[in-house]
């Protein structure tokens, strides 16, 4: 599939019924409960606050009226090199619209974003089982870390 295709706009409120229902899909896919009216108005809260930027994106060969698929950046900073980053915090495409170059569409927009705002790098995460995923990452040159270690403790 041509990326020409794939149209990706920046998410705004008037995107919130949209941006929701592929929200509601990606907890399901990471099977957490779908609670669809917390995840409105979490994303409510995210959008109002300006807390990162959500892109949809629109697969165009397919004539979908409805975006297929989003991505959620967080910014954050690399106090040792001074600079920015930025940390893709979510990537979802819906089932049907896989396979069709969105996903690199998405990651190569997120990559000229985080560039354009003077950033050092792009970080990301997935489920060690994710495989496709990973092969879409390394495919496009992302190297998976092995000089740190996450941790996380629940709050």
């Amino acid at each position: 599939m041509p990326e020409s295709s794939i149209t990706i706009r920046a998410a705004t409120l008037d995107h919130l019924r949209e941006l929701t229902r592929l929200y509601v899909a990606y907890r399901v896919f990471y099977g957490e409960p779908p609670a669809e009216e917390a995840a409105h108005r979490f994303l409510l809260d995210r959008i109002q606050c300006n807390a990162g930027q959500y892109f949809l994106a629109w697969d165009s060969a397919h004539e979908q009226e409805s975006p297929a698929a989003f991505m959620h950046l967080m910014p954050s900073t690399n106090t040792l090199a001074m600079r920015p980053m930025w940390f893709l915090e979510d990537l979802y495409v819906e089932p049907s619209a896989r396979n069709h170059g969105i996903a690199t569409s998405l990651l190569r927009h997120a990559e000229d974003f985080a560039r354009g705002a003077g950033a050092e790098r792009l970080t990301l995460a997935t489920a060690h089982d994710n495989t496709a995923a990973q092969s879409i990452y390394r495919k496009l040159g992302y190297v998976r870390d092995e000089h740190f270690y996450y941790f996380h403790r629940i709050l």
